[in-house]
């Protein structure tokens, strides 16, 4: 099988024109990439919000949980019989899919906030919009970049059902592979979506590297080093 795996994938055939991998590559991450930023628009506000004020935290909480428990492809699927577009379907599926993630690590990165930090800040002036940009969002940052790198790897993972409603992806492998029996194409279909999904995860955790102030990342090891102890 391994010796079956490596020649689908040295195969020229399989690297060129639109079923080629370069070009499933790219639908993938195009997938993945529309749904992460709508996800963005709607649950970092909403997440911020929440976590900011404290209000409806339980419903936000049940919420997510009741999302989450939902199954992608069926979702997609019956957003295809809805509106009969693969596109629009697949995607909103997708945002579905992704916000829940995200909204948990930004609520959860504001709640984490050190009370005592957020009253120094009220204590010297700080209104409550500064108190959020300038005090609880950097100090939340980590919490809000996992959640974030949270759902990349679920919209990549699970970007491959747009192939069920007749769009492209790497989920083309997949599904294509087993409709004709092509175990090798199936096992490289799957490859590509992990590799993809690692890279992704490394990229994201350099971003979050570049982005939480130090000052919070050298809490965060001290905090840790306590928690050993």
């Amino acid at each position: 099988m391994i010796g079956d795996v490596l020649n689908w994938f040295g195969d020229p055939a399989h690297w060129q024109g639109t079923d080629g991998i370069p070009a499933r590559l790219l639908q993938h991450l195009g997938y993945t990439a529309l749904a992460l930023l709508f996800a963005l628009i709607i649950a970092i506000p909403l997440g911020l919000y929440v976590g900011h004020t404290g209000r409806g935290a339980v419903l936000l909480v049940s919420g997510g949980n009741a999302i989450r428990a939902l199954p992608t492809l069926g979702l997609v699927t019956f957003l295809f019989l809805l509106f009969t577009e693969s596109e629009i379907s697949t995607i909103i599926g997708l945002v579905v899919l992704a916000i829940p993630p995200i909204l948990a690590g930004t609520y959860a990165g504001l709640q984490a906030t050190d009370h005592g930090v957020v009253d120094a800040a009220q204590g010297i002036g700080m209104t409550g919009w500064q108190r959020l940009w300038k005090v609880e969002v950097p100090i939340s940052l980590p919490l809000v970049l996992g959640g974030v790198r949270n759902s990349v790897l679920q919209l990549v993972a699970t970007a491959a059902v747009a192939a069920y409603v007749g769009l492209g992806g790497l989920g083309r492998f997949l599904l294509d592979g087993l409709a004709i029996l092509d175990y090798p194409q199936v096992v490289a279909g799957a490859l590509l979506t992990t590799l993809l999904a690692v890279v992704l995860d490394l990229a994201l955790a350099g971003v979050q590297r570049l982005l939480v102030p130090k000052g919070v990342r050298l809490a965060q090891v001290a905090s840790g080093k306590k928690a050993k102890v």
